[in-house]
C-alpha cells in the first residue's frame, strides 16, 4: 500500500451512502410521524391501488405514497383532489430505487382539520376527566325492544339502511324518527333537541344517533360538547352509528354502544329474527320438558294423595266395617250351623235312645204287651186269674183274651 493511499477520503457506494442516509432518516424521531400541510398536485390512483402525489407550497415540493390499504379506507372518508389544501399525516422515508424521500402518507384531513383535531383532543380530555366516557356508566341494550328511537337526518341514505336492516332482522319493533340536521352549525342544537323529544315523549327502549361518512368537518356536531354531554344523559341507553368503521367522534365515547356505521347500530339494536326463533324454539322444548315432568310428578303427588284419602275417608271405613260385619255373620252362621249340627246328633241320639225304650219296638219284635182288665200291665201269670179278660197289645192291633189256665213257671 502506497503512503499516500492512507490520507486519501473514504469513497462510498451509492448504496451505502443511500443506506446511511436512510438510517439517518429514521432514527429522527421527528420524522417517524408528523402531519404535513401544502397544496396537492399530480394525484394519481395506480392500477396498483397505490396513489401517488406531490404536496407543494410557494417555496417546495414534497413527493408523496399511499398504499392501497389506506387508499380504500381514505376513500370512505375524502379523498383530495389536485390543488385540495391539505393536512397529510405519515413518515418520512428514502425511496432508495429513486434516490428520494418521499412522505408515506397513511391518512388525509382538509386544510384546517388539524385545528379540528386539537379541539377534539382537548374536549375527549376534559369530558373524560369528567367520567362521561367511563365504561361503568355504559348500560346493557335491551333484548328484545318494542320501541326504537332514531335521531338523523330524514332524507339522508343512512335513514333508509337503517329501517331496511330493522325491518329485517326485527320486524316486530316500532321505529320513531326523530328526524335532524346532522352537518353544519344548526346541527348540534337539532341533535339535542331530537334526543330530549324521544325521552320526554315517545320514551323508547333504546335510540340509535346515527348518519353517514364523511369529512372530519362533516362529522363535527357529533362531537360538539352539547350533543356528547346529551347523550351521556340520557335515560335510554344510546348507540352511536356515526361515519364509517375508522371514524370515531366524542359521540362514540358517551354513547352506551359504537357501532361502525348506521347499519351496524341498527344491526346491534336487536337480535335477528332466525336468532329469536331459534331462542323461542329452545325455549319451547324446555317448557314442554319442564310441563312434562310437573305433569308426571303432580300425576304421582295426586295418587299419593288420593291413596292417603282412600285410607281416610268415612266411606272407607263403611267399607271396612261392613266387611268386618260380612266376617261376624259368616262365623256366626258357621257357629250356629255347627251348634244345630251336634243338637240334631244329640237328638238323634235320644230318638235312638226312646226308640229302643218304645214298647212297641219291643212289640214289632213279636212281644206283646197286656194289661188286665184294669188297665195294669200283667208282667207275672200271678197277676191274673184263671177266667179273667186280659187285652194282649200287638205291634199291630190288640186281642182281647180270656185266661182258661195259669202256668206260674218261669222261662
Amino acid at each position: 500500500m502506497l503512503f499516500e493511499d492512507f490520507f486519501r477520503p473514504a469513497v462510498w457506494s451509492v448504496s451505502d451512502l443511500t443506506r446511511y442516509i436512510r438510517d439517518l432518516v429514521t432514527s429522527d424521531d421527528n420524522l417517524r410521524e408528523l402531519w404535513v400541510q401544502g397544496e396537492v398536485s399530480n394525484f394519481k390512483v395506480a392500477s396498483s391501488g397505490h396513489a401517488y402525489f406531490t404536496l407543494k407550497d410557494g417555496d417546495a415540493q414534497l413527493p408523496c405514497v399511499m398504499w392501497k390499504p389506506q387508499v380504500l379506507r381514505q376513500q370512505r372518508r375524502f379523498l383530495p383532489r389536485d390543488g385540495d389544501a391539505v393536512e397529510a399525516h405519515g413518515y418520512i422515508d428514502i425511496y432508495a430505487a429513486g434516490g428520494r424521500y418521499q412522505f408515506y402518507v397513511d391518512r388525509f384531513n382538509a386544510a384546517g382539520a388539524g385545528d379540528l383535531h386539537r379541539e377534539f383532543e382537548r374536549l375527549k380530555a376534559k369530558l373524560e376527566a369528567e367520567g362521561l366516557f367511563d365504561d361503568a356508566r355504559k348500560r346493557p341494550l335491551p333484548r328484545f325492544p318494542r320501541r326504537i328511537g332514531v335521531v338523523t337526518s330524514a332524507t339522508g341514505a343512512a335513514l333508509r339502511d337503517m329501517l331496511q336492516t330493522l325491518r329485517r332482522r326485527y320486524p316486530l319493533a316500532e321505529v320513531v324518527l326523530a328526524p335532524a340536521l346532522v352537518q353544519g352549525q344548526e346541527a348540534p342544537a337539532a341533535i339535542v333537541a331530537a334526543l330530549q323529544a324521544l325521552n320526554e315523549r315517545v320514551h323508547p327502549d333504546v335510540i340509535i344517533v346515527a348518519r353517514g361518512g364523511g369529512s372530519l368537518e362533516d362529522l363535527w356536531a357529533f362531537n360538539d360538547e352539547a350533543v356528547v354531554r346529551a347523550v351521556a344523559a340520557s335515560p335510554t341507553p344510546v348507540i352511536s352509528g356515526v361515519g364509517h368503521e375508522t371514524d370515531f367522534t366524542l359521540t362514540d365515547f358517551a354513547a352506551d354502544l359504537r357501532a361502525p356505521t348506521p347499519t351496524g347500530a341498527a344491526e346491534q339494536a336487536v337480535p335477528h329474527q332466525d336468532e329469536l326463533r331459534r331462542v323461542l324454539a329452545g325455549l319451547e322444548t324446555r317448557l314442554n320438558r319442564a310441563m312434562l315432568a310437573s305433569l308426571t310428578a303432580r300425576r304421582a303427588d295426586l295418587l299419593r294423595l288420593e291413596g292417603r284419602l282412600a285410607r281416610r275417608v268415612p266411606l272407607q271405613r263403611v267399607f271396612s266395617q261392613m266387611q268386618q260385619l260380612d266376617e261376624l255373620e259368616r262365623r256366626a252362621t258357621d257357629a250356629l250351623r255347627h251348634r244345630l249340627a251336634l243338637q240334631a246328633a244329640r237328638l238323634r241320639g235320644l230318638e235312638d235312645r226312646l226308640e229302643a225304650l218304645n214298647p212297641l219296638a219291643v212289640l214289632r219284635r213279636g212281644y206283646a204287651l197286656v194289661t188286665n182288665e184294669r188297665g195294669e200291665v200283667v208282667r207275672r201269670a200271678a197277676d191274673v186269674a184263671a177266667g179273667e179278660t186280659v187285652r194282649v197289645q200287638l205291634a199291630e192291633g190288640s186281642l182281647r183274651a180270656r185266661v182258661t189256665a195259669r202256668e206260674d213257671n218261669a222261662l
